[in-house]
């Protein structure tokens, strides 16, 4: 004999209201694989790259060792890579890239910068001396004459750099600039001591450490002896 199930009972309309658990599950596992179904579609598309444009070119005057250039750089050259790769003096090292090292040491207005720390376009009119600007007429200045008289490199790497920055080093003595290590700062010291150049080309680092023989050059040319 058949039950016939009452509505009214309160027993058998929660059960006829409750879901199973199968079909919770089944609805869940459904929901999420419609919602899954866009985002890997998105995925299985490859990604497009924004076209690249191109930095403006700005001309920028330079006069480089006596003579003028005019060179059509990027804002973001720097003065290193201005010298390097579009005038083509290799003469200057690029180092350490960071200022550290002093390989790419240039004079830049009678004062001596590192190159790869300044902007190409900073320096338009000015007057830019490297090491291919010391020699005058085929004839080696004297501090690049000390230099080998006294063998004060190796491997030759951060000459360039150590070049230009005794260049200027000996400028400044002779215009009474002080030291770190100048006893009286408001005097030039009466000599180019020992100490005085170690502080002096501090910013220039051998590392093959002929660093007792770039003293001895530098010290023969500010006493008239090389």
């Amino acid at each position: 004999m058949s039950q016939i199930k009452d509505p009214a009972d309160p027993i058998e309309s929660e059960h006829a209201e409750k879901p199973s658990r199968r079909r919770f599950l089944q609805s869940a596992a459904a929901t999420v694989a419609i919602s899954a179904a866009p985002l890997a579609r998105a995925q299985q598309q490859p990604a497009v790259a924004p076209p690249l444009v191109a930095a403006p070119l700005l001309p920028v005057h330079l006069t480089i060792n006596g003579r003028p250039y005019e060179l059509q750089l990027e804002a973001r050259t720097t003065l290193l890579d201005a010298l390097r790769e579009y005038a083509g003096l290799t003469g200057t090292k690029k180092g350490c890239d960071r200022g550290q090292c002093g390989a790419c040491t240039v004079i830049a207005g009678g004062k001596r910068i590192n190159s790869c720390l300044t902007l190409a376009v900073m320096h338009t009119g000015e007057s830019i001396t490297t090491v291919e600007g010391l020699a005058s007429n085929d004839t080696l200045s004297p501090i690049q004459r000390a230099f080998i008289e006294h063998d004060a490199f190796q491997c030759g790497f951060c000459t360039p750099g150590q070049l230009c920055s005794a260049t200027a080093l000996l400028n400044e003595f002779r215009a009474g600039d002080a030291s770190a290590v100048t006893a009286d700062v408001r005097a030039r010291p009466p000599q180019l001591s020992a100490d005085e150049i170690r502080e002096r080309m501090s910013g220039n680092i051998c590392r093959c450490g002929a660093y007792t023989n770039i003293v001895a050059a530098v010290s023969a040319v500010a006493t008239n002896k090389a």
